[in-house]
């Protein structure tokens, strides 16, 4: 691994292409270095995983929008769309995007946290759909996912992207673009244009994480993921990109991240350190993501572990007075009361504010001593009376120390959990701690494929036919022999007349 230094420069340096961000992630995308056993059983983990969360979401209001569209972009042997019948082909990009928002919509896949934070399961519907398009083998879509996981954790290691309130999507653009490339064995020239485009398309901003979180937080991924494969179609034809969209005098970096803030200086400083493989090096950083046992924020999933610890050691939880949760420097200002977000107390708040209220999540936790990702968010559990008050007495505290294990480098300290402090009305105190969730690699019971399968048939129980998911999980598995044009068998088929219809609209 080699770190790459990062700086702005003026135009009239001409910054030659060799010496550019984009140029070096697109050398690792096109070194065919051999992907080793461990990442690829890794990489049928995540498949299962995300096909997982996605049929368990297939009819809420935003994949059935998401499907709706895509079906007015049907191509005859196109990409697959979860929950229709394989025989049915879409084009890719408009698959990505459906598929996309499937996976994303329960926000309980797979997660990376750094010096910025992602889902890099997004990876998997633009690069799939691409393959099944062009009708590669289950060793070329190997490939492609391990150089997507590859580049987005490496930037998310390197480039915080939220403290400038900029969408976490804006890593993934250039990731998928990335395995795209690697995946249809594009030269670096074309993958270095597209991995530019994806940059460029894909700056958003935080609004759609932060107040009244509404559907665009299940959309921005997937519109991401079908921007990338935009970008790559252009790109294979010839077509060029703003350039150097890293470096460049009217960069992102320069005008959006930290050049930004630093005009006196701003062609002076080196403001990132990227990580890279270097050439022959294998891609091996999906090793270093994880999963999520829980539907919530990553950041909830050690302390609905705890909660779940601590509830058998307070008989009555009316005589809570106060709960402080003391905690890395995110959680209190993304997800807790650091935040200043009043929907994040409110009991009429949407599903997608709840996932981000870890004083709701924790309460329900304590209360229920289970999560489920329907019952523990429906309108009618968040209302009730009892569990308003106990939410309501819980407030979240930054901590310095949790705020450096969560930062960390050291994959042995890094930390996403807190200490919880909770005082009784009798003046006696419960304390407990928990630093990673259970099915963290370093937790309790880390997450093997025995758990991702298992997670599968919890979350498809009564939606699909048992015999197709079956089916699935068999083929799944199977994924390094199955051939050019198999790829459609890695989609998950619903029964006749079970997929919601969506609203119209113009697709």
């Amino acid at each position: 691994m080699k770190l790459h230094p990062v700086k702005v420069y003026p135009s009239k340096a001409l910054l030659k292409r060799e010496d550019q961000l984009a140029w070096k992630i697109a050398g690792v995308a096109a070194d065919k270095v051999a992907v080793q056993k461990p990442v690829t059983d890794m990489i049928i983990n995540r498949i299962i995983d995300n096909a997982a969360v996605a049929i368990a979401a297939i009819n809420r209001s935003a994949p059935t929008s998401a499907r709706t569209m895509a079906m007015g972009h049907a191509r005859k042997g196109g990409a697959t769309i979860f929950g229709l019948p394989a025989s049915k082909g879409f084009s890719p990009e408009w698959a990505a995007w459906a598929n996309g928002t499937a996976v994303r919509e329960l926000d309980m896949h797979d997660t990376f946290l750094a010096a910025d934070y992602s889902h890099p399961g997004d990876n998997i519907p633009p690069v799939l759909a691409v393959a099944q398009t062009m009708e590669r083998s289950g060793r070329d879509l190997i490939r492609g996912l391990a150089t997507g996981y590859e580049i987005q954790v490496n930037l998310v290691r390197a480039i915080c992207l939220h403290e400038h309130k900029v969408d976490h999507i804006a890593h993934l653009g250039p990731s998928a673009a990335a395995g795209i490339g690697a995946l249809l064995g594009l030269k670096q020239e074309v993958i270095y244009q597209a991995v530019q485009q994806a940059l460029h398309t894909t700056v958003t901003f935080r609004q759609s994480r932060k107040g009244e979180i509404s559907s665009w937080k299940a959309f921005a991924p997937a519109h991401a993921g079908k921007l990338a494969v935009e970008a790559v179609d252009r790109a294979m034809r010839g077509e060029g990109a703003p350039s150097p969209i890293y470096e460049g005098e009217d960069s992102v970096i320069a005008w959006v991240l930290s050049g930004r803030s630093n005009r006196e200086r701003v062609y002076e400083d080196v403001y990132y350190n990227v990580p890279l493989p270097e050439k022959g090096e294998a891609k091996r950083a999906i090793l270093d993501t994880y999963t999520k046992e829980h539907s919530a924020e990553y950041q909830s999933q050690a302390l609905i572990d705890l909660a779940f610890r601590m509830r058998g050691l307070i008989p009555d939880l009316e005589a809570i007075e106060k709960i402080i949760i003391h905690t890395s420097h995110h959680t209190h200002y993304v997800i807790g009361t650091g935040a200043n977000d009043p929907q994040k107390m409110d009991p009429k708040a949407s599903r997608e504010t709840l996932d981000h209220s870890i004083m709701y999540i924790f309460a329900v936790a304590l209360q229920d001593g289970r999560w489920h990702h329907v019952d523990s968010y429906a309108p009618k559990r968040a209302g009730r009376a009892d569990t308003v008050r106990l939410w309501h007495k819980i407030e979240t505290r930054e901590e310095e120390e949790w705020t450096r294990r969560y930062h960390s480098t050291d994959p042995a300290e890094k930390a996403f959990g807190a200490r919880v402090e909770i005082l009784m009305k009798d003046g006696s105190t419960v304390v407990d701690e928990m630093a990673v969730a259970n099915a963290h690699p370093l937790g309790a019971k880390p997450f093997e494929r025995a758990d991702y399968i298992r997670k599968f048939e919890i979350l498809t129980d009564g939606i699909l036919a048992p015999r197709e998911s079956a089916r699935f999980l068999e083929v799944v598995q199977d994924l390094p022999r199955l051939g050019a044009g198999d790829l459609h068998q890695l989609n998950v088929v619903l029964p006749r007349g079970a997929l919601a219809e969506g609203k119209p609209g113009i697709f």
